[in-house]
């Protein structure tokens, strides 16, 4: 469904030539879920920018559909819908009306349009306020309206830019619960840019961008399984101790050593033939606390990247 090979865009400003994206490739099957999880300015909205014609590459090329978008861009634009990271709903219109505009401009037959949003309406949980303005709506209305307008036309491939950006955590658990519901029913392709860790944990496969560059791909669980088997997080009073002696003792907790928000020091457990109880005894330092889980997708993130997944200022365009 989608195919970009060597692609690169490359934005002119005052301090010079910056790569947004710089000579990527990957591939989505049909009917893929397809996660791009990184920070702002990795240069996730610039690549979706690039998907849907809106920007030129600088270099490579890409393919949806088997259709080259630069080559055929009105061709490809009707085979996906996207949602963005900023609102594009006319909050002066009703829901039905904004729905109506959107199947006009895209020359859907006034019987099938009426058919798909009714559907559309119905699954995410909006067919009661269908004749309400949408600027009486909460934030989370207003993406899951957004979610049925890019899907009226039938698209084959759906693009979400960040869709859950700005709205609470229930909002966006209701959000993602709509998607995937619908995305059993119509067999769609879904391509999502993410900066949050459950959204990209939910796909089939997972690229991680960074700087404009794809530093890994695979299936989340295997992300997560190439690292080993277990985190160690540990609690102790001589914490700046320990780290030393971590550091110099397990040159390769570099990558993975790092301290948590609640004080704690956490890393990749090293192994070397001990259990995880084995190892902590033989620790010179007195362990308030200890605990043991599985990597995450954070840790997959900090190993791949050197730093935690937060968001960094950055110029939008490439975000």
């Amino acid at each position: 469904m989608v195919d970009a090979e060597n692609l690169v865009k490359v934005y002119s400003t005052r301090a010079g030539p910056r790569a947004a994206v710089d000579g990527i490739s990957f591939k989505v099957g049909e009917g893929e879920f397809f996660s791009f999880l990184g920070p702002n300015g990795a240069g996730k909205s610039t690549t979706i920018g690039m998907m849907v014609a809106l920007l030129a590459p600088t270099a490579g090329r890409i393919k949806i559909d088997n259709l080259d978008v630069v080559r055929f861009p009105h061709e490809v634009r009707q085979r996906i819908g996207i949602i963005f990271q900023d609102p594009s709903l006319d909050d002066r219109l009703t829901a039905w009306e904004n729905l109506e505009f959107h199947g006009r401009l895209y020359g859907i037959s006034k019987e099938v349009r009426k058919k798909r949003a009714n559907f559309l309406m119905e699954v995410m949980g909006l067919a009661d306020r269908r004749d309400d303005l949408v600027r009486t709506f909460s934030g989370g209305m207003k993406r899951r309206l957004e979610i049925v307008r890019g899907l009226v036309h039938a698209p084959r491939l759906l693009i979400l830019d960040e869709p859950t950006l700005g709205l609470d955590p229930h909002s966006r658990r209701n959000v993602w619960e709509y998607i995937h519901t619908v995305r059993k029913k119509v067999q769609m392709t879904v391509f999502l840019t993410t900066h949050y860790l459950e959204e990209a944990d939910g796909s089939d496969r997972v690229a991680i961008i960074n700087q404009g560059q794809i530093v890994a791909m695979d299936t989340p669980d295997r992300l997560k399984k190439s690292l080993g088997p277990e985190v160690l997080n540990l609690h102790v009073s001589e914490k700046g101790q320990l780290k030393k002696f971590l550091l110099e003792r397990y040159p390769s907790l570099t990558s993975s050593l790092r301290e948590e928000e609640d004080g704690s020091l956490s890393f990749l457990f090293p192994g070397e033939g001990k259990s995880p109880w084995e190892f902590l005894k033989a620790l010179p330092f007195a362990i308030r606390e200890a605990s043991v889980r599985r990597p995450n997708l954070d840790d997959v993130f900090i190993r791949y990247t050197g730093t935690g997944l937060k968001s960094t200022p950055n110029d939008s365009r490439g975000g």
